[in-house]
């Protein structure tokens, strides 16, 4: 096991790697598209323009349940309307760091949505469906996503197919080195759409065989049945044997996953403890039989590779100027230092790096800022 918690050395290192690679290869990403509403909302109101606002979950939560048998008034302020969802924000941040990114997903339907404008200048987008919406209220110790649904029913198989063609679904994925599939738990169709691919595309001839780095998120699937999770769990797997498989977990979606699959757990307090993170990662690695396991808690990631464990610990910040979509960050980054031919180590601190950069900043970092925040630390 390599813990390197704060290094100087690995984030000088891995700052040299990031400005020295070459360009990354063809990364296709998709299929889910959110507009984010980023909202705080209000404790006391001094004046028209002035306001404090709840400060963490817990008392939000406590502000509602204490409502419970009467009725409580919450005063919502809108911070930011910005693109959102797994897949476009963790898009807009390799392409940000220098990939060649198509993205293909819920940016709008016929029409690219104006929100996407940004990443389209980024990247190329295949667009299928109306992104769904999606507000984040947004607190120093986490966040309460509210969403509005509707058009994820609209990612499947037939409709891409349908909307955007056989034959150029096929082009994206054969000229693509690179896969990242995510938010399965808001797609309902998301295992059925993997598993056609499957059939379809991995034994193309047209893709030559090309072995690609897949890389999947989960995306909190508390809200599935065991059954569906086993399922989406089994077709990642079975993707391993012509791929190399990445699977990407918070804290929380590796204990759902490892309860799932029937992996031992060993919690010994509240606060993640690096071993079990470690050994949350190493056992679903070996359990699904695919190349990397990474979990990343908020204030540390591991990961667990065929050659052994990895744990760095991130530049955490108390008060995060956004938090919404700092996971796709640090899997972005993670995924982008995995193709510059990064080791685990120095990817896990690309990873970290990139949403501690991002939540300060809430901006997706160049290679070259990301370059001098590694070398800050």
């Amino acid at each position: 096991m390599s813990i390197l918690p704060n290094s100087t050395q690995l984030a000088r290192r891995t700052a040299e790697k990031l400005v020295a690679s070459q360009h990354m290869p063809n990364v296709l990403i998709g299929f889910d598209g959110f507009i984010d509403t980023i909202l705080h909302a209000v404790d006391t109101r001094q004046s028209a323009s002035e306001y404090s606002r709840i400060r963490t979950l817990k008392d939000f939560g406590e502000r509602i349940v204490a409502a419970a048998g009467k009725s409580t008034n919450v005063e919502v302020v809108p911070q930011d309307v910005k693109l959102g969802g797994n897949g476009p924000i963790m898009a807009n941040a390799m392409a940000a760091l220098g990939a060649d990114v198509t993205y293909l997903g819920m940016t709008g339907w016929p029409d690219v949505h104006d929100v996407f404008r940004e990443l389209a200048s980024r990247a190329r987008l295949l667009s299928v469906a109306d992104p769904a919406l999606t507000d984040a209220y947004e607190f120093d110790d986490g966040k309460l996503i509210v969403g509005k649904h509707a058009t994820v029913a609209d990612i499947s198989y037939e409709n891409i197919r349908r909307r955007l063609g056989e034959s150029a679904f096929r082009q994206a994925w054969t000229n693509a080195r690179f896969v990242g599939m995510v938010n399965w738990t808001m797609l309902p169709h998301m295992t059925e759409l993997w598993q056609k691919m499957q059939d379809e595309f991995t034994a193309s001839p047209a893709d030559n065989n090309v072995r690609k780095t897949l890389f999947f998120d989960l995306a909190d699937p508390e809200k599935r049945t065991t059954e569906d999770l086993l399922d989406a769990l089994r077709t990642i797997s079975r993707f391993a044997g012509e791929h190399e498989v990445i699977l990407g977990v918070n804290e929380k979606e590796a204990i759902h996953v490892a309860i799932a699959l029937g992996v031992p757990i060993h919690i010994k307090s509240e606060k993640a403890d690096e071993k079990m993170i470690l050994d949350l990662a190493q056992n679903i690695r070996e359990k699904l039989g695919i190349a990397i396991c990474l979990v990343h808690p908020t204030q540390f990631a591991g990961a667990a590779s065929q050659s052994g464990t990895a744990l760095v610990h991130g530049p955490w910040t108390p008060q995060p100027k956004i938090s919404t979509g700092a996971g796709d960050h640090f899997n972005a980054g993670f995924c982008a230092g995995h193709l510059i031919g990064a080791s685990l180590e120095e990817a896990l601190q690309i990873g970290v790096a990139t949403s501690g950069f991002y939540v300060r900043n809430a901006l997706s970092p160049g290679r070259a800022q990301l370059a001098e925040f590694l070398r800050s630390l």
